[in-house]
């Protein structure tokens, strides 16, 4: 029997599936009480510019500060795509410190690279900028009143959050110059807060031990991670640890434990042959064909598909589409082939056989979107849980879709920063705004929405 949905029941499942998409240890750092160890985890995200779709920086170390000395948390270099991360976190580093009270961190960093979208082209093109720091080497405070303390055999963790739109130098028409100021913004975190919370973190599957509830992935930066699972972990489909495959590629969400792990909330094995890029729909083509800003791939598919390119994918004998680690039938309902709308963000996983990618499946990723809101467009259904709406609009992918404001929809499972919810926002104005959550396709209007897990007014 085919299956059809309301509006409403549509509204109330999007809902639902918003609310369910919600390391390696090294040698110790000194610093605090010297004989006493705790762990400290990194994790990382970005403030983003709209038409920023990579911005590559390595950071060859991160030293945090107490009053007395000193203890390194990242040692080993890594390059980070915090264009890739954009409203979204990813675990950088594990390490064991001294157990301490920390005031401030100090990051060195090399090598940026920007890459962008230029939309008014025919299909969309990216170009590339290296880019020049002014400085390589900053320190930043934590927040007056909040430092980062660690407390002997526990955990803490240092979030850092890379400031694009702040870093990056435009000149007078708007256009980046390729000038890098570094701007981060830190804080202390617990690994059960939102902010503490791994969204993104995705690998290829390394070996799996059911007796210890754990599977071992190489991740994207350059070390292992044993992934934990729990009865409460969710994989999708039919998979379960006791028949996920080696070498699969697996998307993982959840918490970091004090032994360096990560509990896996949920686990979505993205494609069991190895193959998948991952990046923002540029253009929609009947069949369905989709150009896409390809940001992440496994395993290296070039000279075929270069990472930072615009590629072009066939999904005509696609049949599966889940959204953020569902896939049921009512995900095939609200995310398919007849759903896709530029701006949003997606997995294709498939095989990648004699030059050649076949799609086997797509998986909607959640996002995040930088804009302006629309002054006045605020408007509130149930006052108590923040259900309603407002319109924002930015200068990329999203109002270029839309043609113009775009609709941004809120209700209980949404957190707010830096406003009081939908009633702060009814006399915010014009203010800039970060929202992370997921971008539909809306079955009245076909033009983009985005459900927003969190709202944030940005300084």
């Amino acid at each position: 029997m085919k299956r059809t949905l309301t509006l409403a029941v549509w509204l109330g499942l999007v809902a639902i599936i918003l609310t369910g998409c919600g390391g390696v240890s090294s040698s110790p750092g000194s610093g605090g009480s010297a004989d006493k160890q705790a762990q400290v985890f990194v994790t990382g995200e970005d403030a983003p510019l709209p038409s920023v779709v990579s911005f590559y920086i390595t950071i060859n170390s991160i030293t945090l500060n107490s009053s007395t000395s000193a203890a390194v948390v990242l040692s080993q270099p890594t390059t980070v795509d915090f264009g890739r991360l954009m409203g979204m976190r990813s675990l950088l580093g594990f390490n064991k410190i001294a157990a301490g009270t920390y005031t401030s961190a100090t990051f060195k960093l090399a090598s940026p690279v920007i890459y962008y979208v230029d939309m008014s082209t025919t299909p969309p093109t990216t170009g590339s900028i290296k880019g020049t720091l002014t400085k390589s080497t900053i320190t930043v405070a934590f927040p007056t009143g909040s430092p980062l303390t660690v407390d002997a055999n526990g955990l803490a963790g240092l979030h850092m959050d890379f400031d694009l739109r702040r870093s990056l130098a435009v000149d007078g028409g708007g256009q980046i110059t390729g000038s890098v100021s570094p701007t981060i913004d830190i804080s202390a975190v617990s690994a059960t807060e939102a902010t503490g919370q791994i969204t993104d973190f995705t690998g290829s599957v390394v070996s799996v031990n059911t007796s210890a509830n754990t599977f071992v992935m190489q991740g994207p930066y350059g070390f292992r991670e044993v992934i934990a699972t729990n009865s409460k972990t969710q994989f999708n489909g039919s998979y379960t640890l006791g028949n996920l495959p080696a070498n699969a590629v697996v998307s993982v969400v959840g918490t970091v434990q004090a032994n360096g792990s990560i509990l896996a909330s949920a686990a979505e094995v993205v494609t069991t042959s190895q193959a998948f890029i991952s990046g923002r729909i540029l253009a929609v083509s009947p069949g369905p064909t989709v150009t896409m800003f390809v940001g992440e791939e496994l395993p290296n598919l070039s000279p075929t598909i270069p990472v930072d390119s615009v590629y072009s994918v066939d999904l005509s004998l696609v049949g599966t589409y889940d959204v953020c680690f569902f896939d049921n039938w009512f995900t095939q309902q609200l995310f398919n082939g007849t759903s896709l709308v530029v701006g949003q963000r997606i997995f294709v996983g498939g095989t990648f056989q004699s030059g050649a990618f076949t799609p086997a499946m797509v998986s909607l990723r959640p996002q995040g979107v930088l804009g302006t809101l629309v002054e006045g467009s605020a408007e509130i259904t149930n006052p108590t849980t923040n259900r309603g709406s407002f319109e924002m609009t930015n200068d990329l992918l999203l109002s270029y879709s839309a043609g113009g404001p775009f609709v941004v929809n809120t209700g209980s499972g949404t957190a707010f920063a830096n406003v009081a919810g939908l009633a702060g926002l009814q006399s915010a104005g014009s203010a800039n705004l970060v929202v992370r959550g997921l971008v539909f396709q809306d079955p009245n209007t076909l033009k983009p929405v985005v459900w927003a897990g969190w709202v944030g007014v940005l300084p």
